[in-house]
């Protein structure tokens, strides 16, 4: 561990305490006013099955956000981030969604936050979905999206940062320059990433879903949703966290309790999981396969680091075959699409589209 992460970890609990103390005095200035102007809706991405579905998202003053451009300067991305960072949060106001013919409420907690739950009598059909979303009392309505998974081969759970989107986390000053100054146009993804995924998800007429979770905040989904659909990578819900100095310090409990999640609500599926090994993403997904025997079919490690931690992953590699299953460190998407193909999760003819789609990168 650096010197900086270490005087971070030590500082860590007060500077949590004292943006408690500004949020909590904020928020006491805002909810009071809140009735005398706007209000939005920020919704996530829904998720479930054909029995039960749930959505959630924020209540939010509003803040001006203009759409990203690749021509953007660094300073107007890290305004951006701050007018994200800085959002602020409506809580005690009753949301009301409707999924075809049900209807769904919840009220907003302190920190904006919402969930709704729909239980419909006859099964919804897989794939998706549209919510419509509005505020108790309040004109308008905003349209979300929820994924219903039914009849899928397998599915994928992906992290974000240094897996799909390079973003330096083995580094935090130059993972906060990257994260602080770029937006959704200009934040590369790794090299054949989205072939790769598009691979995967694809099965003959019925969609293996994906689930990113990250530990990026919740003030970032909708710049890493348009990431996503930027370069053309699948769709899929985000599990994100919320905002606070605790982002910085580890997040495998967090990761490991939404995968459990995952696992839990979805009985009957199997999964490949993606990470990367600057984090804890090796540590978590043994341990997923130890707890769920014979629910994991391949477990792919983008390499970003190297030396000692390379070592370690290649010693859980070694655990994880115990259990039947293949752990690849892959250098990138060429590697986990080879392996993929050879496990029957992918056609020759994808393997050649991320095997073009890696080479075109590298020529550019």
């Amino acid at each position: 561990m650096s010197a900086f992460k270490t005087a971070f970890k030590a500082i860590q609990p007060a500077l949590e305490r004292g943006l408690l103390a500004v949020d909590h005095a904020v928020s006491g200035y805002v909810q009071p006013r809140r009735a005398r102007g706007k209000l939005i809706l920020q919704p996530y991405v829904g998720w479930g099955t054909p029995q039960a579905v749930e959505l959630s998202g924020r209540v939010l003053l509003p803040r001006a956000l203009a759409p990203a451009r690749k021509k953007d300067t660094r300073w107007r991305n890290f305004r951006s981030i701050l007018r994200r960072l800085l959002s602020r949060e409506v809580g005690g106001v009753r949301v009301v969604g409707r999924l075809g013919d049900l209807s769904a409420s919840a009220v907003s907690d302190g920190d904006g936050y919402f969930t709704l739950t729909f239980a419909p009598t006859e099964p919804l059909a897989g794939g998706w979905h549209e919510v419509s979303l509005s505020i108790e009392g309040r004109p308008g309505t905003t349209r979300a999206r929820v994924q219903v998974v039914a009849e899928a081969r397998f599915g994928i759970i992906s992290d974000l940062d240094d897996t799909v989107i390079q973003s330096d986390v083995t580094s935090l000053p130059r993972m906060l320059v990257t994260s602080l100054t770029g937006n959704a146009r200009t934040r590369l993804p790794f090299p054949g990433v989205g072939a790769l995924y598009r691979a995967l998800t694809r099965d003959g007429e019925a969609r293996n879903p994906i689930f990113y979770v990250s530990s990026s905040p919740w003030n970032f989904f909708d710049l890493l949703w348009q990431f996503l659909e930027y370069r053309r990578i699948p769709l899929g819900p985000l599990f994100l966290r919320n905002w606070g100095v605790d982002l910085l310090g580890g997040h495998g409990g967090y990761k490991h309790g939404v995968i459990e999640r995952i696992f839990a609500r979805f009985p009957g599926l199997n999964f490949v999981l993606v990470g990367d090994s600057g984090e804890k993403d090796p540590e978590i997904y043994a341990e997923v396969v130890r707890r769920h025997p014979g629910r994991v079919l391949a477990v792919y490690i983008r390499d970003v680091t190297g030396g000692s931690r390379d070592e370690g992953v290649l010693k859980l590699r070694g655990e994880v075959r115990k259990a039947g299953v293949d752990l690849v460190l892959a250098a990138d998407s060429l590697n986990a699409a080879s392996h993929a193909m050879a496990m029957g999760l992918m056609t020759p003819g994808e393997l050649r589209s991320v095997l073009t789609s890696v080479a075109r990168t590298y020529e550019t």
